[in-house]
C-alpha cells in the first residue's frame, strides 16, 4: 500500500451535475445526499443536478462541493482499510478533510460551510468585492505590487499561492482593476477579474470570523483520525483547540496551498484528490513530482482502488 495524503478542493470546482454517478451508482451517496438536504432543509439533489443558479450561490455551492468530495472520499475508506498520512483542504476543502478525518460529522459540516459560505456573502455585501488571478509571475513581485497598492491604502491582498505562477489576489473590485497593467510590466503573462462577489481569504471577511468560530465550538469533535494540514500555516495540527484558532483565521489569511503541498510531500507516495473534477491534481503537477490521482465518481473510484492496491 502507497502512502498518500488525501486532497479536496474548495470553492470554483462546482459544476453542474457533478455527484450524479454516484447518486445514480451509490447506495451509500444516495443517503449521504439526503443526509446533506436534511441538514440544512433543501433539496441538494436538485441543487446540484438542475439549479446552477443556486449551485453559484456560496450559501449552496459549498454544501455541495463538500457533500461529493465526502462522498468521494467515504466510498473509497469503505473499501478500503487505508489511512491517509495527511488530509489537506484548499479553502473550503479544509473542512472537507475535517469532515474526512472525523472531526465534524457530515451533517455538521454542511450545516457549517452553508452558514460560512452565507457569511462570507453577508461580509461583502456593498463593498465592490471581488479576485484577480495573476499568471506567469513569481510571488515576490506580485507582492511587491500588491505591497504598493496596499501603502497607497488601496484594498488588495494576496489571497491564494496555488502553484508557481498563480496567484489570486482578493480586495476591492476599483483597487484590483488599476494593477493589473502594473502586474503586466512587472512580468505577469495575464491578470485578470474573476467573476466573484466575494474577496476571499483578506481581512475583508473579518465579521465572519466570530460566528464561524461559534458554531464550529459546537460542531468540532476531538475525533481526529489523523492531522489536517492548516491553510494558514501550512502545518499540522490534531485537536479542536487549534482548529478553532485556525479555521477563522483561515476566513482572512491567504490559502497557502502550494506551501503545504511542498511542507509535506516527503509524507507520502501519493495525493488523492476526493470530489469532482480534477483542479487539484493539475496544480500538484506544477508543484511537485509526487503523483496525483483523483476520485470523482465511480469509474474513477475503482481506478484509484486498484492503482493502490485494495
Amino acid at each position: 500500500m502507497k502512502k498518500f495524503g488525501s486532497i479536496f478542493a474548495g470553492q470554483g470546482s462546482q459544476a453542474l451535475g457533478m455527484g450524479k454517478d454516484f447518486y445514480e451508482n451509490s447506495a451509500l451517496a444516495k443517503e449521504m445526499f439526503e443526509q446533506a438536504s436534511d441538514a440544512i432543509k433543501v433539496d441538494m439533489k436538485s441543487i446540484l443536478f438542475d439549479d446552477a443558479d443556486k449551485l453559484g450561490q456560496s450559501q449552496f455551492t459549498q454544501p455541495a462541493i463538500l457533500l461529493v468530495s465526502s462522498i468521494a472520499n467515504r466510498l473509497f475508506s469503505t473499501e478500503s482499510s487505508y489511512s491517509p498520512e495527511f488530509a489537506l483542504g484548499h479553502s473550503l476543502g479544509e473542512f472537507s478533510a475535517l469532515t474526512s478525518v472525523g472531526a465534524l460529522s457530515l451533517e455538521d459540516a454542511i450545516k457549517t460551510v452553508h452558514n460560512r459560505g452565507r457569511w462570507m456573502q453577508e461580509a461583502c455585501e456593498g463593498k465592490e468585492a471581488s479576485m484577480m488571478v495573476v499568471l506567469g509571475l513569481d510571488d515576490a513581485k506580485a507582492e511587491a505590487v500588491v505591497q504598493v497598492a496596499q501603502d497607497d491604502k488601496k484594498l488588495v491582498w494576496a489571497a491564494n499561492y496555488n502553484c508557481d505562477g498563480q496567484l489570486v489576489l482578493a480586495g476591492k473590485k476599483s483597487d484590483l482593476e488599476p494593477i493589473a497593467p502594473l502586474l503586466k510590466e512587472a512580468g505577469a503573462k495575464r491578470a485578470m477579474l474573476l467573476n466573484m462577489s466575494v474577496a476571499s481569504h483578506c481581512p475583508m471577511l473579518e465579521s465572519a470570523m466570530a460566528p464561524l468560530k461559534d458554531i464550529l465550538s459546537e460542531t468540532l469533535s476531538e475525533n481526529f483520525t489523523t492531522k489536517i494540514i492548516s491553510n494558514v500555516n501550512a502545518l499540522g495540527y490534531s485537536t479542536k483547540e487549534e482548529a478553532l484558532n485556525l479555521l477563522p483565521e483561515q476566513l482572512i489569511k491567504p490559502v497557502l496551498y502550494k506551501q503545504s503541498v511542498l511542507a509535506n510531500e516527503s509524507a507520502v507516495e501519493t495525493f488523492i484528490e476526493f470530489g469532482h473534477g480534477a483542479v487539484l491534481k493539475g496544480i500538484n503537477k506544477k508543484i511537485t513530482k509526487v503523483p496525483t490521482l483523483n476520485i470523482s465518481d465511480m469509474n474513477s473510484l475503482e481506478v484509484v482502488l486498484k492503482e493502490m492496491g485494495a
